[in-house]
Parts: structure tokens; C-alpha cells; sequence
């Protein structure tokens, strides 16, 4: 998700339309035939009507993935893995611990000896994650023999990319070891981006993924609601999209706008532009742009469509053309992480970016991130964190799609896989993929003018209702402020709005 990856489906946000003001948001899964002719990644469910109820909206305290964090107790974990190196060689195996064998960070072979034949004997016996953690331990430590016999010894026969969940996800977790081992990170990275796919096989893994996971539906029904609800009253709306990808959220936000009492209202998006958005779409943003307003014209909804075409980093404040007498929404959906913060550059693009945003007043600013740590985390750390966070999301594409669909293997290998070996190879401005939990997010925004809005019924009945079409695994927990989207007891991602204090 770190990538642009697809656009929804045309979830249908019905307002009221009895001439009243609207007591909530319906939202459907209704697919005319105009948005299948505009959309990208279009359901083909059919429709359903989800209809808001109430719950007590003054809740307290967070979920515990406020303060999750992967299993990385030092010593817990070095205990685990000398157990492993017992199971594998015996109590009275020659293996020393590896980070004895280097000073300085210097990258000299480890002294410690391994009997790999006998190890891979024992190969169906062992857990691979454990090996896997083995491995990246040696590597974070700089022991590059023992990193090497793990790789091409024991790691490479027991992973395949059409296995179980995580043989797949080791396979390319694997990759972005010798990677890393071979100070090639972002020479590996750099080639999975020139090794794309044709723009038509790579919207078409897009769409796969759309389909068979609601990361990307919860991110943005959720913030189409909210729109509604928060902008019902307004009769010139400005939506500054910093992920605008193929643009297909916005088509069902207009189709919703069409049923306000006494007409649509006047609307202005502003797409921000991404280099894998432009190769999935075979075009500059201007496709977009025209898409929008084809569509808005069918609709009949008053349109105009801003371009600018850079990376959000790149975004000041001229680009943005704001105007007077136009209510105000900013939605971040899975971009804020891309932005380079403190860590990476003193010119801290992430914070930098919060406070012009702040400067406009928005009426809203909509907020979706992965909830995973791994921003400023050490390796070896950032290597736990990625392993459990992507065993999920590859159990939850395991549940929708069948182990030997080729179209499968390429979807996660070009969909999710290049953000693996990014988080795990490459290091400084070269690791785009830098996630941090939400009460870090909180903390941004809170330094930067923002308070949280309080969620309304809409929004948790819409999420609840999407999850209906899904694996019984998915749910969601939400506080006041924010809703989190599971995968069993693994938080996933995270949903909150935000107003200027």
C-alpha cells in the first residue's frame, strides 16, 4: 500500500434527498453503466444499501495498536534465536554469537561455523520465520557468513512465491536481504521500478489487489463520507487529493453530490501526481483530469480540475491555487508517508507539508495510513516490524485469491513486493516506505494546528457494512477519533479527520 496502488469502486454515497438535511450517509455499491465506462477499478458486487445507526460516540482511550510494536524484546529475542541455533546444530555446537565477530560496523566474515549440510537435512523441521529472523540478524550484525550460508543454503529451498502466505512473503523479504547484504538496495529497488509491467497488466494487478483486499475501499469510503457530511452545507467545495492515482474515488463522490437538496454544488479537485500513477494509467494527469470532468458533466454537477503534476514533497503553497469562498478538504490517502520527515532531511517535507495544509483552513483533512513502525526504527527492528505487519497482509490476500493464480504472484510481486525490498534493503533517501503508527500521526498533526474530528455513525456504519463482503477475519476497532482496520488481531490501517485548531 505504500504505492498508488488502485481506486474504488463506485461506492455510491447516498445523501438524503427528502428536502431535508441529511440525518446520515447511505452508503451502496451501485454501478452505472457511465462510471464503468470512467472507472478503473470498479466493484462487481452488487448493490447493497448500508444504512447508518448509532453508537456511543465518547469512547475512550485508543486501541493497543497505539503502542504495538513487533516482538523485539532484546533479550527475549536473542534467546529465540540461540534456541534456534541449537535445535539446528546441538548443545555443543561450535556457533558463537555473531555479534562477537565484528567491531565498528566493519563488514568482515563471522568466526562462527555452521555445519550447513546438516542444516538443510533439518530444513522440513524448521519454522521459517525463525530462520528468516536468523538470517537478518546476522545481517544487521554484519556477520556475512553466516548471512550468506542462511540465504543460499537453507532460505532459498524453502521459499516460493506460489507457497503459503509465508513462503511468498519470504521470498521477497529473502530478496531485500541480499539486497541489503550486497549494498544494493537501491540498485534492486530502482530496477523493480524499470521492470514494470505494461500500463494495461499493471492496472490490471491493481485492480486485483482493489478487489481481493479493502485496504483501499476503507480508505476511501470512509473519506468520501466524511466529506459529505462535513461539507453538506457548502455550496463551492475544493478537494486537494495528494494520491490522486486514476481518480476513481472522486467519481462516486460526485454521483453523491447529485443528490443534495437543491442541487449539486459547485466542485474543484486538485490532483497531486506520482511517477507509478502515471506509468498504471499509460498518461499525464491531464487523463484524469478529463475523466472527472466527463463524468461530472453526465452528472451534472459543476466541475474543474486543477493538475500538479509532482511528487507531494515537491508541493508549495502557488501550486495549490486556493481561493477565497471555496470550503476546503485535503485528503492524505496512504501519501504522508512517503514524505520524507526530521530523519531524512532537515527540510522535513512531512511536517513541512501538515503546516501549509494547516495555513489554507481547511473545513476537513482526511487521513489513511498503514499502521506499522517503521520510519526511524534500526534494521533489525524495521525487519521484525515489516515481518509481522506483511504476514498479515499476505494471509488476507491468501483467504481471496488461489496460491497458483499467476496473476496472483504478479500482483504481489508488483503491488506490494517493491515496497518489502524498500523498507528492508534501503536506507537514508532512498527508503521511500516510511510508516509510523497513529499516535505518532496524532502527534504531527496536533504540532502542526490540528485537532481530530469526532467520527460519526455514517462513517463506522459504511466501514462496517464494506467489511460484510470480506473474510470474517477483517474487522474494525474505533475510538472517537479514528478507526482501526484489522486483519485478525493485527492492526492494518488507520482512519481519522481533522480540522484547524
Amino acid at each position: 500500500m505504500g504505492t498508488s496502488q488502485g481506486q474504488p469502486n463506485s461506492a455510491c454515497i447516498n445523501s438524503s434527498s427528502n428536502g431535508s438535511s441529511s440525518q446520515g450517509t447511505n452508503v451502496s455499491y451501485e454501478t452505472s453503466n457511465m462510471e464503468k465506462q470512467f472507472s478503473t477499478l470498479e466493484s462487481s458486487q452488487a448493490s447493497v444499501d448500508f444504512t447508518a445507526f448509532h453508537f456511543d460516540n465518547n469512547m475512550n482511550g485508543s486501541p493497543i495498536s497505539d503502542d504495538y510494536r513487533a516482538d523485539n524484546n532484546s533479550f527475549e529475542l536473542k534467546k529465540k534465536l540461540k534456541d534456534l541455533e541449537v535445535s539446528l546444530l546441538g548443545p555443543e555446537s561450535d556457533i558463537v554469537d555473531s555479534c562477537q565477530s565484528f567491531s565498528n560496523g566493519s563488514r568482515h566474515k563471522g568466526v562462527s561455523q555452521h555445519n550447513w549440510s546438516k542444516i538443510v537435512e533439518m530444513i522440513p523441521k524448521l519454522d521459517l520465520k525463525e530462520v528468516l529472523i536468523t538470517c537478518a540478524q546476522a545481517v544487521s550484525d554484519g556477520d556475512i557468513e553466516s548471512a550468506s550460508g542462511y540465504m543460499n543454503n537453507v532460505l532459498g529451498k524453502m521459499v516460493s512465491v506460489s507457497g503459503d502466505p509465508i513462503q511468498r512473503l519470504s521470498a521477497y523479504m529473502l530478496e531485500g536481504l541480499r539486497a541489503r547484504l550486497e549494498s544494493s538496495g537501491s540498485v534492486i529497488y530502482k530496477a523493480l521500478k524499470c521492470d514494470e509491467p505494461t500500463s494495461n497488466e499493471l492496472m490490471n494487478y491493481m485492480q486485483i489487489l482493489y478487489h481481493a483486499c479493502p485496504y483501499f475501499k476503507f480508505a476511501y469510503i470512509s473519506s468520501n463520507v466524511f466529506i459529505c457530511e462535513a461539507l453538506e452545507n457548502e455550496s463551492r467545495i475544493h478537494i486537494i487529493d495528494f494520491q490522486i492515482a486514476q481518480g476513481t474515488q472522486w467519481l462516486s463522490l460526485l454521483q453523491a453530490l447529485t443528490r443534495r437538496p437543491g442541487g449539486p454544488p459547485f466542485v474543484r479537485v486538485t490532483g497531486i501526481d506520482d511517477s507509478r500513477s502515471f506509468h498504471a494509467r499509460g498518461g499525464g494527469i491531464h487523463i484524469v483530469g478529463k475523466k472527472l470532468a466527463d463524468y461530472a458533466k453526465t452528472c451534472g454537477v459543476p466541475f474543474e480540475f486543477h493538475s500538479v503534476a509532482m511528487f507531494g514533497s515537491d508541493v508549495q503553497l502557488e501550486d495549490l491555487v486556493v481561493r477565497n469562498g471555496e470550503a476546503l478538504a485535503v485528503n492524505f490517502p496512504f501519501a504522508l508517508h512517503h514524505m520524507p520527515d526530521e530523519s531524512v532531511s532537515t527540510e522535513n517535507h512531512r511536517d513541512r507539508l501538515l503546516r501549509l495544509v494547516s495555513s489554507l483552513s481547511p473545513k476537513v483533512v482526511l487521513l489513511v495510513e498503514q499502521e506499522s513502525n517503521t520510519n526511524t526504527s534500526p534494521f533489525f527492528q524495521r525487519f521484525v516490524e515489516t515481518l509481522d505487519y506483511y504476514t498479515a497482509m499476505f494471509e488476507s490476500i491468501d483467504v481471496a485469491l488461489p496460491r497458483d493464480d499467476k496473476k496472483r504472484i504478479s500482483t504481489e510481486q508488483h503491488c506490494v513486493a517493491r515496497d518489502i525490498v524498500n523498507i528492508i534493503a534501503c536506507e537514508g533517501d532512498e527508503r521511500v516506505e516510511r510508516h509510523e503508527l497513529f499516535g505518532k500521526w496524532r502527534a504531527r498533526f496536533s504540532m502542526a494546528g490540528f485537532v481530530p474530528l469526532p467520527l460519526s455513525p455514517s462513517v463506522i456504519d459504511s466501514i462496517r457494512n464494506l467489511l460484510k463482503h470480506f473474510n470474517e477475519n477483517y474487522r474494525i476497532e474505533e475510538t472517537d477519533v479514528a478507526i482501526y482496520l484489522a486483519w485478525k488481531s493485527r492492526f492494518m490501517c488507520t482512519f481519522s479527520a481533522w480540522r484547524c485548531s
